[in-house]
């Protein structure tokens, strides 16, 4: 699905599971939130877990400096 030797990194506000088989497999990067039933505002919770813009870019530049 996703070709081999390019730099993949799969962001998603939910379960990360799915994403590892192709994007960690092919030594990618994934960004999401893996817990359920937290309940603060949403930036609160982005914050928390890491979904954010920085980890986003930090994640990206890991992939592509191997």
């Amino acid at each position: 699905m996703l070709p081999k030797g390019v730099a993949h990194v799969a962001i998603e506000a939910g379960v990360t599971d799915f994403w590892h088989k192709y994007v960690g497999g092919l030594e990618g990067g994934v960004v999401g939130i893996d817990t359920f039933g937290e309940s603060v505002p949403a930036g609160a919770l982005f914050k928390h877990f890491g979904f954010t813009v920085e980890h986003v870019v930090e994640t990206a530049k890991s992939v592509l400096n191997g």
